[in-house]
Parts: C-alpha cells; structure tokens; sequence
C-alpha cells in the first residue's frame, strides 16, 4: 500500500507503473477510487468478503446490495454471466463499450460465490479501466463514491478531503469527469428494462434492440 503522500495518483501519468500498482491494490485485497467513463468509481475485488464489507461500510449501506462490476469484454462477461437469447449478446455488442450498466443472470458457479441471482455488469469506455481490466482479467467492483443518500464525490479535491482516509489510493482523472451516471436496465428476461435512466436514454437503447 502507497504511503500516505503517494495516495493520490495521476490515472495518466507513468500509466504502466499505475497500473502496475492498482492491479497489486486489487489482487492484495486494497480498494482504491478511480476514474470511469461516467462518474468517480470504489473499486476492489468482488470475490473478496472484505472488500466488499470494506466498500458497504465507507458508503453506509446494506452489504446485501449488489454493485456494479465492470469487465473487459465479452469473453470474459461469460465467464460469469448467462446470456440466454441470442439477440441479448447483439444489443449488448451494440452498446458496449460505454455508459450502460446491464443486469445479467449469473452462472451457476458464480451465483454460489457471489451469493446472488443477477449483478449489473458493464463494459467502460475509459483508456484507465480498458487496461486495468485487461491486467486483473477479473471483474471490478464500480460504485458512485459518496455516503448513502448522498450526492456523487467528483471533484478531485473533495475526494481528497472526504474519502483519502478510507481508500488505499485515490487514481484521478486531471481532466474534468461527466457528473451522470450510468444508464441501468434490467435484461434478466427477454425484453430490457429501465431500472435508472443515465446519460444515455432508454428510447435510445430500445433502437438497438431487435
């Protein structure tokens, strides 16, 4: 784990020796904020219990709530989900990669260690989080940074004030980030659902779904 002064890193500079550090972050059980293509994400290991105690405990909500976990492309998405009708993995081609997060059905492997039916998973349009998932090769947890109940933190500042003494390491984006998050819909059955609208409509999403 970085020391204190080194807690808070530029996500584009030296970006080998960054990755190289928020993977060792990840696979050590750490949990760190880090850029996406919408808004500033936690992140860990979803595999881990205590990360994910760790990340319900910073925010202040119920550890049975699922998070979001971002994954790199559509080979690795099936290790871990259940794509049922053929026209399902069309749209989510369609879609992906950028600011929609989708809830899939779990594999049966993965439903036991997760403990959970369906999770939300996306693919992120981010150079940060493209490479960072390619060197985990493992889904990361992606949750808006702020208390329960609160606004999103996405000033690099106030991340620094409120949450540096509750990460590992805060990884920032020097140029400004979109404040919406994404867009959420249900494809758990065999026509998509709106579950949260985002920066991207559902009207829209609907016209790429056949």
């Amino acid at each position: 784990m970085p020391a204190d002064s080194d807690k808070i890193i530029n996500a584009q500079e030296n970006l080998d020796s960054t990755l190289s550090l928020a993977t060792n972050l990840y696979h050590s059980g750490k949990i760190f904020i880090y850029p996406t293509d919408t808004i500033y994400g936690i992140g860990g290991n979803p595999f881990d219990p205590k990360v994910v105690k760790r990340i319900s405990e910073i925010k202040g909500r119920n550890e049975k709530k699922q998070f979001i976990w971002l994954i790199y492309n559509f080979e690795n998405l099936l290790n871990y989900a259940e794509i049922s009708y053929e026209n399902h993995l069309d749209f989510l081609q369609a879609i992906w990669p950028g600011p929609v997060s989708v809830v899939l059905n779990l594999s049966e492997r993965i439903r036991k260690v997760a403990d959970t039916e369906t999770i939300a998973f996306r693919i992120p349009k981010n150079n940060f989080c493209e490479k960072l998932l390619e060197e985990i090769k493992q889904p990361l947890i992606s949750t808006s940074v702020n208390h329960s109940g609160q606004k999103p933190v996405n000033q690099i500042e106030d991340l620094k004030v409120k949450f540096s003494t509750d990460v590992d390491a805060i990884f920032f984006n020097p140029d400004p980030v979109t404040e919406i998050s994404s867009t959420i819909i249900d494809l758990t059955s065999d026509q998509p659902k709106l579950i949260r609208e985002g920066s991207i409509k559902f009207v829209e999403l609907l016209k790429k779904f056949n």
